[in-house]
């Protein structure tokens, strides 16, 4: 390109067929506009050209043309082979481009090329930077001088050097020097010197600034520069530095993208921290305490963690330096090392490694290298590359981070074998890590890598291998022993009661009271033998379950292993011998032992032996009393202290003094205390007293007669019926602590909220009511004030000032849900207080308050009998809101009409009609004087009036005449009708004004301003007025929105609750806003919009019907005429996504903060002449106080969105990825605050091969497109090693700001009026009441998806009391509330020096935000929890999502109960704490598994009494029938249902916040619409999933999906989802019930049976039938055909590799045991234990055959079993000749299958007439020999590769398939059966959406798809 000519030279290009789809793509888009941003990666540098290219295209299409040129040739050089990904195709597409462009464009300006992109270049510089550049903003002059310099770069490849003439050249020297200036920046534009930005007006901002680029008397670090002369010196010269941070980049090679974000980042920081409580003016430098105080706590875990290893901290200054400056380098040095970590940010502990060692560096820099003779300072080499750090530090830790991640298979490997983020930190908790050295030594024992074969191309395999490395601290193992482990005082202590309850049951009272009797007591004392006993499984575990720990741990840890089981040990044996010498008439070797321990004083020896023993206990339980004690006992470092702490509890780094205040300690002992009186007592009287009766005689009944063959016939004391009688009462023991919880949580909760103001305005009515003192409060909590201004309501200027503040700040609510649709125009003109300051002499209520007011007043005045003034008045004063009303009526119409007269005489009239009626109130004449006759006339009038000064009337004349003319009726009314005087005021006008000249003028008001109605203060008073006098009762229900009217109440409610006052703007916590985003919808299409489902339901017409208010509004809000027909379709796309859970709805919610604090900055800013005029005003303005508010606003509110795959979804193929791309990119340029961080992934040529190189990238909207602001490149793949969405959350938190940081999800909402609150909420970390500052604020969350369905419905009401009274009494008195997901705000500079705001380790942190949670505590964090503030959350709506999110969360507290985090609360909380930790967190879930549990031990148990005849002999037995005890107890486990009680704390939050009527209703509604099969369907997802993630592993992270569910599920889908967690199970139970039932059905009573099973039935259903009961259409006929031939074909398909479980059964089947394949063989031993169950079926019943003939043989067993086996034979062989024989045999296959029929009849003739087989046999052999087949199937599954070793599997397989097909048949005939009737499915639907047809949904118009033409129009 270097000729003259730009022409392409063809001969060097091949030419390509076609272009990738991609490219054709583009030529139906604006491919002008689009090809910039498709740009592969590895050619990421041309996008900045093609870029200007399109910039400049309609300019001057010849120089863009050049433009592409340069970029194509640009792209060839880089990459000629075309062999990175996508570059052949974009490569041909610009060739392609640029063929057409060189034909059809030509120059414009000259004659050649090189010429004309000269001449271009110099006019564009002349127009847009040499006269424009003081006029344009700092964003602007960047993309002009962005373009320049493309253009300056092009122009040198087209024109020779010699012809490019001087001007070109200065103006290219300028633009250069320019471009430093005007950099894109993200909120500081700190470069731009000449434009003058009102954020870097700011004092605060230039202190800061000013501190950090105090440079002075640093050693500047020396740059090498080779010679080119051939063996010569290298040159040195010192590098200049622009700050601080450039100065330790230039050191230490830290990148430039980090450089200028960590500038920013500390600017901010020390400038919001600084500005606080500060006079602003004089105001030059930072306080001397602010940058300590950032220091204090940025290294606060650094110095702690010194302190732990015992080393010297290396943030050191001298006592002659500037230590200002000494602190902010190192301040700058850690946020430079936290900014470049990437994953490292997850190990807090080794970024105190790096700094400590780099710490050490800065302080040799600067003090350590002074010349002894001439005291100058020996300058340091600079770093050779800004990569250095990057590569030298991060890259090798991250690597070891890699390649362990890489042994976690996924996720699926055992946690055992791979080490984790907590291991590999944990690394840096002893002082081995110091042998790592410094530089850091790649051959370090850390670094070695465990991988036995690493991939010969992975660049990362520059590290030596070696075996591999052990656990840190801590072992993952999978088993259940976990939870003894964590809460072993738990366990140990229930156990011990249950032991003393039973032995005092036992003595012959059976009272209470004998405990106290000696030999009962003596006995009592056993209890603690069995502690021993316990605590030896304890010590035990300990060196189990850490064993593979055990190489990392140190000597002394091991040593504690040891001595705590040998000392178990001891006590284990020496306790049982004391009490054995206790213990009379012994024998062997009890005799023995008991005379060796009779040597010690005989009988007192157990009495000292437990003494001892309960030594630390009794120390344990001072010490509980003493918290301030052993908090400084644990927190301490000391050696004495460590020795003497060692035993009671090891040391560890985190988890140190977590006791509380003494009085937060009593109020949680208090609430535990009473909580287990009351389970023991229950215990006691209800399950343990009533039993031990009947064991009593249970075990003195001999039995005899066994109906099977018992293996144990002589066994004594019928050891397995009190087994079976006892087990499930044990369990729900051990259970029944959590209904307890729920019980008192909900009570306890429910005082808490009821003192906290919660549900004080629940109505409109109670909103009305209250509202006068509503603004008072608004001042008081929302208004900043000063402390000592105790006076401010009693002065009359603040009053106004306050009642003007508040009428701004509730109309921009108001309009706020105008503009959400909540209200229509005529309720938002309701709701409104009068933005302008009249003269007005009364508040101006809202007119919603007011309706009816006048028109009342009117009737009572024309009706009024008597002629007493007062009495009249005293009847309006009764009502305030009557009263306001007809004062503001009177003076704003006599304001109105003396606003229209012009005529001076006009105006007297009026005067002194107004005169008369002040003077006539005044003297209490007033009814003597007016006719009140006359007021509804007058009124009729008024209102004529008022609707024609509002009219539109095109013709002025007309509407002046029109305006005269009622004007003219209305003083005539008031003169002739009203008043008794009113013609003397008449007549003293006329002659007042008599002049000669005017004497032809006879009428009066006829010269009037018409031009005032364009005044927007008087017109608002005309609509204010009109709206007084015309609105009815009605207005009463105003607004009619249920959402708005929730919004308003819970607002006014608010401002009564106890939060802290508000600060001003400029004094506030700024804060940050953080949402990770993956590939969610961001806005609808309207293709999305409109398209139809099966039912042929639109998204948008079932949105139509839900919501068919904000439907009507939104139509008359876009009935703009001029609106084009796109603006409307972009209108509706916004509709309806904020309508669903969009990330578009989730952005406006969170850009609400900016609003508010411009708002409210804008409030304090104004002065009294600003303020009336309004805020609408100033939106539209563009003054300095604007400026200034948006500049506050930016620098205490930042929004990040973190697009992980924003950059994959921009060059996609994918129309979806496409469209997200692009509706992230319009929410960039809607709101310019808004900021996208990706990581991008980009390919680049190293030494001849291409490697992938990964940045984290931040993007703000620019004029276009997006403009990048930092890049800062990463180690690797960040999101490889960890879970998703916290690795997501890590790579973007760098680019936060603030002090606190709030975390939302991408299903949330936030409303404007929440918004306002924020930084009084901020205000609660300053909180110092407590032992410990907050460092996560809890907020409450509305969820906003309860209307769609019933299933919603439940949901919604399930979250809203967890979120409100569950985390209410969690944070208070419990003390245990963690981070329970979103929308928590963190302290955000505690959290990024511990580790983030996540735990991100593969699977064990699955649930990875309660790990946040949990880590704030361990560190000495508190969390603590608000309800005066909300914000929107949505929640999955189908049942479907809601079984997929329930599986979820399940999955991840399977985990948790494995994770070292809970191990150690568990240990390290005190008792009571770690009670309620328990309860609230991992012990709900097991406590849900136990409760399933317990159905089934019950009933296997009752089924081993049924079947071996036990239950018979004794319920047939004299003693047990008289007594009828033991029925009752077998009753006893029937009343638990865990699942019902989850409506507990929902009807006590609902009566709170609706009051308890509404409370009773929707509880009375939630079981009609069966909320109780719901909730103990979730009971069996929960056991499920938790259970079998212990067992085995295979959590994962399940994606619920969003979207509104309003479509039915296939039963192929259902049985694919619940098949194994419910089907299975169900059927099972059913099974059991059903031979429970047969079999005892003979000698007990159906009521007892009925009574005893009624809930295990109800829980068989509610298993098998919730699915299709809540799926909509799922008894419709055609729906129920369509679903058995789709089950049919799914059952029927063959499997395969890369077949989709939802297309083959196969395939589907393979998926379910993947589980099994991954786990120990712990876990298949265990499995197959549980298996053997099915084998009891055919073991019992076989002996209960008629054909069995009472034999009890063991032969009759061993037969079955063959006739089990031949069935299956048989079976195998016709299957082997399906598949064999069918095809080429056709015929000697049916032939087999007939002598196999012929034979099979003949065999059961025999069977039928010889051996007495009977029908009845028939049904008892399927009941036993189904499950033995399914065990053996089950079995075949867990030994898989045995059966495929054998080549048994393919029959297991075919086995499988037999099943599934019976299951399935078995679940469907039901449904098929109730398909037939119509009113099924229509009570379905009404089950379904009886919410929605309360609001007005017609579902079943919906679910069958008739659309009504005019609903559905747009």
């Amino acid at each position: 390109m270097a000729s003259t000519s730009a022409v392409p030279q063809r001969s060097q290009s091949r030419k390509m067929s076609r272009a990738h789809t991609m490219m054709v793509a583009l030529q139906n888009e604006d491919n002008s506009a689009m090809d910039s941003e498709l740009v592969p990666s590895s050619l990421a540098v041309i996008a900045p050209i093609l870029r200007v290219a399109n910039e400049i295209q309609e300019d001057n299409p010849r120089v863009a043309y050049i433009c592409r040129f340069h970029a194509f040739e640009k792209a060839h050089k880089m990459d000629p082979t075309s062999s990175g990904r996508g570059v052949r195709q974009f490569k041909t597409y610009l060739l392609h481009r640029l063929e057409k462009e060189e034909e059809e464009t030509h120059p414009q300006l000259a004659r050649n090329d090189p010429k004309e992109i000269q001449l271009y270049y110099q006019r564009y510089y002349e127009n847009n930077i040499k006269r424009d550049q003081h006029t344009k903003k700092p964003e602007e002059m960047a993309k002009i001088l962005q373009i320049a310099t493309v253009l300056y770069d092009v122009l040198k490849t087209v024109v020779p050097s010699s012809k490019v003439d001087e001007e070109t050249h200065k103006y290219a020297e300028d633009v250069k020097r320019k471009r430093e200036q005007y950099e894109h920046y993200n909120i500081l534009p700190l470069n731009a010197m000449e434009a003058k930005s009102a954020i870097m007006e700011l004092p605060e901002i230039k202190a800061a600034i000013r501190a950090l680029r105090n440079v002075q008397n640093l050693p500047l670090p020396t740059v090498h520069a080779a010679s080119n002369a051939p063996h010569a010196l290298s040159e040195e010269k010192d590098k200049s530095v622009f700050d601080i941070l450039e100065w330790l980049s230039s050191y230490f090679g830290f990148q430039k993208g980090n450089v200028a974000n960590q500038r920013e980042h500390l600017i901010l920081l020390l400038a919001n921290m600084d500005v606080r409580k500060k006079n602003s003016e004089n105001y030059i430098e930072l306080s001397s305490g602010t940058v300590v105080k950032l220091m204090d706590k940025i290294f606060k875990n650094y110095r702690s963690w010194c302190k732990y290893l015992h080393c010297e901290s290396n943030i050191r200054t001298h006592l002659d330096s500037n230590k200002q400056q000494i602190h902010l380098i190192y301040i700058g040095l850690y946020l430079l090392i936290w900014g470049e970590a990437s994953n490292i940010r997850f190990m807090p502990e080794c970024i105190c490694y790096i700094f400590h060692n780099m710490a050490a560096e800065v302080y040799a820099l600067l003090f350590g290298n002074v010349d002894s003779v001439s005291g100058d300072t020996y300058h340091g080499d600079a770093a050779p590359d800004d990569e250095a750090f990057l590569r030298n530090v991060i890259t090798p830790i991250y690597q070891v981070l890699r390649k362990d991640a890489k042994r976690n298979k996924g996720g699926k490997a055992s946690h055992s074998r791979w080490r984790n983020y907590d291991d590999l930190n944990e690394y840096f908790w002893s002082e081995r890590c110091f042998k790592l050295m410094w530089p850091m030594d790649l051959k370090a024992d850390f670094f070695v890598n465990s991988d036995e074969i690493s991939p010969a191309n992975d660049r990362t395999n520059q590290l030596p291998t070696g075996k591999r490395k052990p656990k840190t601290n801590f072992v993952e193992a999978r088993t259940f022993l976990h939870l003894y482990r964590s809460f072993d005082r738990m366990w140990i202590f229930f156990t011990m009661a249950l032991q003393a309850m039973v032995i005092v049951a036992w003595s012959p009272s059976g009272s209470l009271v004998a405990f106290f009797e000696e030999d009962v007591f003596r006995r009592v004392t056993s209890i603690f033998i069995t502690q021993a006993f316990l605590n030896f499984l304890q010590a035990s575990l300990d060196i189990i379950l850490s064993f593979n720990a055990w190489r990392s741990l140190k000597f002394t840890q091991i040593l504690r292993y040891i001595l705590k089981f040998a000392v178990a040990t001891v006590w284990a044996v020496v306790l049982p011998i004391g009490y054995a010498s206790s213990v009379l008439n012994l024998t062997g070797l009890v005799k023995l032992f008991s005379n060796w321990a009779g040597n010690w004083q005989s009988q007192s020896f157990y009495n000292y032996a437990v003494a001892i023993y309960l030594l630390p206990n009794i120390l344990a339980t001072i010490m509980f009393f003493l918290p301030f004690l052993r908090r400084i006992m644990e927190r301490s470092n000391l050696h004495i202290v460590t020795l003497f702490m060692w035993w009671a509890q090891p040391k560890l780094y985190v988890g140190r003094g977590l006791h509380e205040s003494i009085f937060s300690l009593l109020k949680y002992t208090f609430f535990w205390i009473v909580l287990l009186i009351s389970k023991l007592a229950f215990s006691y009287y209800v399950q343990i007293l009533p039993l031990v009766g009947p064991t009593k005689l249970i075990i003195d009944l001999h039995v005899v007669n066994y109906e099977w063959h018992e293996f144990f016939p002589n066994a004594t004391h019928n050891i397995g019926v009190v087994i079976a009688i006892w087990a499930p009462i044990i369990l729900v023991y051990y259970m029944d602590a959590q209904i307890w919880y729920y019980i008192y949580s909900t009570l306890f909760g429910g005082i808490h909220g009821a003192l906290s103001h919660l549900g004080e305005i629940r109505t409109l009515g109670m909103l009305r009511s209250r509202f006068e003192a509503v603004h008072l409060a608004f001042c008081d909590r929302l208004v900043p004030s000063l402390r000592e201004d105790k006076k401010k309501y009693m002065d009359e200027a603040t009053r106004q000032k306050n009642i003007a503040n508040f009428s701004q700040v509730w109309n921009e609510f108001i309009e706020s849900m105008r503009q959400e649709d909540l209200l229509s125009n005529e309720e938002r003109d309701l709701l409104l207080v009068p933005y302008s300051s009249s003269k007005i002499s009364v508040f101006q209520w809202p007119p919603f308050l007011l309706a009816s007011k006048i028109p009342i007043a009117l009737d009572m005045a024309k009706d009024f009998k008597g002629k007493d003034d007062d009495d009249l008045f005293k009847k309006i004063k009764n009502d305030d809101f009557m009263l306001s009303a007809v004062i503001e009526c009177y003076e704003a119409l006599r304001d109105i009409i003396n606003g229209l007269l012009e005529d001076e005489a006009d105006l007297m009239i009026v005067t002194q009609i107004c005169f008369e009626v002040d003077t006539s109130i005044q003297q209490h004449r007033f009814l003597s004087e007016f006719r009140m006759s006359g007021m509804p006339s007058l009124s009729d009038k008024l209102e004529k009036f008022l609707k024609v000064l509002l009219s539109e009337n095109e013709s002025v004349e007309v509407y002046r005449s029109q305006i005269i003319n009622v004007l003219q009726d209305i003083i005539e009314i008031i003169t002739q009708d009203i008043m008794i005087n009113g013609n003397a005021i008449l007549e003293r006008a006329h002659v007042h004004s008599f002049h000669p000249e005017n004497e032809k003028k006879e009428q009066r008001f006829e010269k009037i301003n018409i031009h005032l109605i364009n005044n927007r203060s008087w017109k608002e008073m005309v609509v204010r007025l009109r709206l007084l006098l015309t609105v009815k009762e009605s207005a009463i229900n105003v607004p009619t929105n249920l959402d708005a009217r929730r919004r308003l109440t819970f607002f006014a409610n608010s401002l009564f609750m106890n939060m802290p006052s508000a600060p001003k703007v400029r004094d506030m916590l700024s804060f940050s806003v953080l949402t990770p985003y993956y590939k969610e919808d961001v806005l609808y299409s309207v293709d999305e919009l409109n398209r139809e489902n099966e039912d042929g339901i639109s998204i948008l017409f079932y949105l139509q019907k839900i919501y068919p208010d904000e439907w009507a509004n939104f139509q008359h809000r876009i009935s703009d005429p001029k609106q084009s027909v796109s603006e409307e379709m972009e209108e509706l796309s916004q509709w309806v996504s904020y309508r669903g859970q969009t990330l578009s709805r989730t952005v406006r919610g969170m850009m609400y903060y900016k609003r508010a604090l411009e708002l409210q900055c804008f409030l304090e800013v104004a002065g009294e002449s600003e303020i009336p005029s309004g805020y609408q005003t100033f939106e539209s303005s563009g003054d300095e106080v604007k400026a200034f508010a948006e500049a506050l606003a930016d620098m205490k509110f930042t929004y990040v969105v973190s697009c992980q795959v924003y950059g994959a979804q921009k060059k996609s193929d994918d129309p979806r990825d496409r469209s997200c791309y692009s509706n992230i990119l319009n929410l960039m340029l809607t709101y310019p605050s808004l900021r996208v961080a990706y990581i991008d992934e980009r390919e680049e040529t190293v030494g001849g091969k291409s490697q992938k190189f990964y940045y984290s990238v931040l993007l703000k909207g620019g004029d276009k497109f997006d403009e990048e602001i930092y890049r800062i490149k990463l180690p690797g793949p960040p999101i490889e090693i960890g879970e998703g969405k916290p690795e997501n959350q890590n790579h973007a938190i760098i680019f936060t700001r603030g002090e606190a940081l709030q975390t939302i999800d991408m299903n949330q909402d936030n409303y404007f009026e929440e918004a306002f609150k924020m930084r009084n909420v901020l205000q609660e970390f300053l909180d110092s009441s407590s032992l410990r500052k907050p460092t996560i604020l809890g907020l409450r969350e509305h969820i906003f998806t309860g209307s769609v369905s019933s299933l919603a419905w439940f949901m919604s009401n399930q979250e809203t009391s967890f979120v409100t009274i569950g985390q209410r009494i969690l944070a208070n008195p419990l003390r245990v509330r963690f981070h329970y997901g979103h929308p928590d705000i963190f302290d955000r500079i505690f959290h990024i020096t511990r580790g983030g705001i996540s735990k991100a380790s593969k699977t064990i942190n699955l649930s990875e935000d309660i790990f946040a949670g949990y880590n704030s505590t361990l560190r000495g964090g508190r969390v603590t929890h608000h309800e005066y503030i909300q914000v929107g959350k949505g929640r999955d709506v189908g049942m479907n999502q809601i079984s997929s999110f329930e599986a979820k969360v399940a999955n991840g507290n399977g985990e948790q109960t494995l994770s070292r985090d809970v191990y150690r609360l568990g240990r390290r909380f005190d008792f009571y704490r770690m009670l309620s930790f328990y309860f609230t967190t991992v012990g709900f879930y097991f406590s849900s598994l136990v409760t399933v549990l317990t159905v089934y031990v019950f009933l296997y148990g009752r089924i081993y009494m049924v079947l071996s005849g036990l239950e018979k002999n004794i319920l047939q037995s004299p003693s047990i029938h008289q007594s009828k005890a033991l029925e009752e107890a077998l009753t006893s486990p029937a009343v638990f249902q865990l699942g019902l009680l989850l409506v507990l704390p929902m009807i006590m939050e609902i009566g709170l916040e609706k009051g308890f009527g509404t409370a009773l209703g929707d509880f009375l509604i939630m079981q009609l619409q069966l909320a109780s099969v719901f909730f103990t369907f979730q009971l069996g997802t929960k056991a499920h999933y938790y259970g079998r993630t212990i067992l085995h592993g295979g959590a994962k992270y399940r994606p619920t999906g969003r979207g509104f569910v309003v479509f039915h599920a296939k039963f192929a889908e259902n049985y694919r989802i619940y098949s194994r967690s419910h089907f299975v199970k169900g059927l099972e139970l059913f099974i059991l019930l059903v031979l429970y039932e047969v079999y005892g059905n003979s000698y007990r009573s159906s009521n007892l049976y009925l009574f005893i099973t009624c809930s295990m039935w109800f829980l068989v259903g509610s298993w098998l039938f919730a699915p299709f009961v809540f799926n909509p259409s799922s008894f419709d006929w055609q729906k129920t055909v369509d679903d058995w031939t789709d089950w049919k074909r799914w059952m029927g398909n063959r499997g395969g590799i890369g077949i989709q479980t939802d297309k083959s059964w196969e395939s589907w089947w393979a998926g379910e045991q993947e589980h099994l394949k991954h786990t120990n063989i712990r876990g298949r031993i265990f499995e197959i234990i549980l298996i053997c169950r099915f084998f009891i079926y055919q073991y019992g019943i076989v002996y209960h055959l008629d054909i069995a003939h009472n034999r009890k043989s063991w032969l009759v067993y061993g037969l079955s079993w063959m006739v089990l086996l031949f069935a299956l034979l048989v079976l195998k062989m016709v299957s082997m000749g399906r598949w064999k024989f069918s095809t080429d045999f056709q015929l000697m296959f049916r032939f087999l299958k007939a002598l196999l029929f012929l034979a099979f009849m003949s065999v059961m003739t025999v069977l039928f007439v010889v051996f007495g087989l009977t029908i009845s046999d028939l049904f008892a052999c399927l009941l036993a020999f189904l499950p033995s087949g399914w065990a053996i199937l089950l079995i075949g599954q867990a030994c898989r590769p045995l059966f495929k070793g054998i080549g048994l599997w393919e029959s297991i397989k075919e086995l499988a398939r037999a099943y599934e097909y019976t299951m399935g048949l078995v679940i469907f005939t039901p449904i098929a059966i109730l398909s037939w009737f119509p009113f099924v499915s229509e009570f379905q639907t009404r089950l379904l959406f009886n919410q929605a047809f309360s609001r007005g949904l017609q579902i079943s118009m919906i679910l069958s798809g008739r659309k009504d033409e005019t609903t559905g129009s747009r």
